[in-house]
């Protein structure tokens, strides 16, 4: 079974406590060998740090478990104060393996808090997720295809807006014939991750799959459109059938013809139908690169 990394359903309380001096070597120092760990020094009296400390607990609590966050008051706790020559509040101090390696003063917007905190949990890895990843893609490309599923929805568990983790499920649930759960995945996928490239490729996958389901007889087809060129519908109907058949880039060909001969035709169906298919293949496969580039080249002539 896959050891993955730290679960990301950590306990609030686990999450974000305050420390004292008694306490601040294990809760920092100790802890911090094994997960980053912020500390927040700040004081009662202090206005910016009314702001600062809730807006960088929120952040922590979003990177489900990446990092720590530690609260320490300074008027009851003098001594670290001095000993980290705490000069001005708030003060935030990131440490990482016993070594404090960032930190800034002062209150910041939003957006920077949340770049500062995304920084921090990045300094631990994503505790061997991405190779899990890759380990499940393997699988899948086997043929393993429930394997590689068990493996993406533990991924999922740890990290559940891991996009590539979530793309590659609905992809198992794909070569599994297991439609109506990747369309359940794609309905529900989080707002984090809907428009990563990951995603929208098993989205493609599934169009095409339901296309594929009513593609028509591609000899009947391809005799069509030798009869009669402009048949755009019939192209386009022979393009489907083509992919279905496994001739991809058959299929492009068919949909770059078209749009030699009208670009327009039916809303720019086969400009549209030809990203579908590019959305579904890697970025790097030679089909793409190819029909990309020909597109482009009709595009601006």
């Amino acid at each position: 079974m896959l050891e993955l990394g730290q679960n990301s359903d950590v306990p609030a309380g686990d999450l974000i406590k305050d420390s004292t001096e008694a306490t601040f070597m294990a809760d920092v120092i100790e802890a911090s060998m094994n997960v980053p760990v912020i500390v927040d020094f700040w004081a009662a009296w202090c206005g910016p740090c009314k702001t600062l400390g809730p807006a960088l607990e929120a952040e922590v609590q979003k990177a489900g478990g990446k990092v720590r966050m530690v609260k320490v008051d300074v008027d009851q706790n003098q001594g670290i104060a001095a000993q980290l020559r705490i000069q001005s509040l708030p003060t935030v101090y990131a440490f990482w393996q016993g070594q404090p390696v960032d930190g800034f003063q002062g209150a910041l917007p939003g957006s920077e808090i949340k770049t500062f905190v995304d920084k921090i949990a990045a300094l631990a890895g994503d505790g061997g997720l991405s190779d899990a990843v890759d380990a499940a893609e393997a699988m899948l490309a086997e043929g393993a295809a429930a394997d590689a599923a068990q493996t993406f929805a533990a991924i999922l568990g740890e990290d559940p807006v891991n996009a590539a983790a979530y793309g590659g499920l609905v992809r198992a649930h794909l070569a599994t014939e297991q439609t109506d759960q990747a369309e359940a995945l794609l309905n529900n996928v989080p707002d984090e991750i809907k428009d990563a490239a990951e995603v929208e490729a098993a989205r493609a996958q599934l169009e095409l799959l339901k296309q594929a389901a009513n593609a028509g007889p591609e000899a009947e087809l391809r005799n069509a459109v030798d009869v009669a060129p402009d048949n755009h519908e019939a192209r386009f109907d022979l393009a489907t059938a083509l992919h279905a058949n496994g001739d991809v880039e058959g299929a492009v060909d068919e949909l770059l013809e078209l749009f030699r001969r009208d670009r327009e035709w039916n809303d720019g169906a086969a400009k549209t139908q030809m990203f579908v298919i590019f959305d579904a293949l890697k970025p790097e496969d030679p089909i793409v690169l190819r029909g990309r580039r020909k597109l482009s080249s009709m595009i601006f002539a």
